[in-house]
């Protein structure tokens, strides 16, 4: 009887399938160990998951014919994979040699790692860093940055250590932190939900590490847009809700007021001056729609 394999690569694809293609082939031509791939085909316009099984026999795809956001779409993922480790992979990213195998390694190696981030580098003309670890968030403003943000790689963060928070874009997690900790929190759809769950990892008892032997590379597609409204809207609406959810007396009632009376209106007068009326509508619906309970969990509409 065949072995299953310990490693499951998810991604989840959205009308991107030449995306996915580009990682499917980079993971076939430079991983060595034994892994599964599940592609989620997340409500595409088209059914992608039947082209891309037919043009890729040895993976396995789901099709859900609703767009169930980026939490939604990995859990998916998660319900039918085998591995005792689960590698989330963007779709828009992709491997350039064997470095991968070296995150499975580690989290052998550390079993108080509950989740494991590669670094991550941009794949466009102007390349760096995007990724070597997060700092914290702050206490009530959430605000934090990302360590090595566009700088050239020069070894500088060459380092594993502790990160308090996973990169959603490359992230291997432990199955039985997933099962301690829950699956990936769906009410967020888009943003915010890898740093929720993250904390939740870590509040099963797990450390969270940046790994930078191992790398990937990140395109950014734009399926969601650097300034849409689809972005505006539910990053206004979910740093709210990350608040509500992770913070506890003064501190949550303090970073929701400074959400909703400092950067929301911030945000919306910056929308407004630069001739952006549909984001400053976006900014002001997602801020009402976290104090509507009957609304939260609807996704975005333009």
């Amino acid at each position: 009887m065949e072995r299953k394999p310990e490693l499951s690569v998810i991604t989840v694809n959205y009308n991107g399938k030449e995306d996915t293609r580009k990682l499917i082939e980079s993971l076939r031509d430079h991983l060595s160990i034994p892994y599964e791939l599940i592609v989620v085909d997340n409500g595409s316009v088209e059914n992608e998951a039947v082209d891309l099984q037919n043009n890729y026999p040895f993976i396995k795809t789901i099709r859900s014919e609703q767009n169930l956001g980026f939490a939604g779409g990995n859990n998916l993922g998660i319900r039918q994979a085998s591995g005792n480790y689960l590698f989330f992979l963007n779709n828009d990213t992709c491997v350039k040699d064997d470095s991968i195998s070296q995150l499975l390694e580690t989290m052998k190696q550390k079993p108080g790692l509950g989740g494991v981030s590669p670094k991550i580098l941009f794949a466009d003309k102007d390349g760096g860093i995007q990724f070597a670890g997060y700092t914290p968030l702050r206490r009530i403003t959430l605000r934090n940055r990302l360590i090595g943000y566009r700088e050239k790689d020069a070894g500088q963060y060459d380092t594993f250590c502790s990160t308090p928070y996973l990169h959603g874009a490359a992230m291997l997690v432990r199955r039985e932190a997933i099962e301690k900790a829950g699956l990936m929190p769906e009410i967020y759809f888009l943003y915010y939900e890898e740093l929720d769950w993250s904390l939740q990892i870590r509040r099963c008892g797990y450390e969270l590490g940046y790994y930078p032997s191992a790398v990937v590379y990140h395109r950014e597609s734009s399926s969601t847009g650097q300034d849409s409204p689809l972005k505006a809207y539910y990053m206004a609406r979910n740093r709210l809700l990350f608040a509500r959810r992770n913070l506890t007396g003064i501190d949550r009632i303090l970073s929701v007021m400074y959400q909703s009376f400092i950067v929301i209106p911030k945000n919306w007068i910056i929308a407004v001056i630069g001739g952006r009326k549909d984001l400053a509508k976006a900014i002001i619906r997602g801020g009402f729609d976290f104090y509507d309970s009957k609304k939260l969990g609807r996704k975005w509409k333009a």
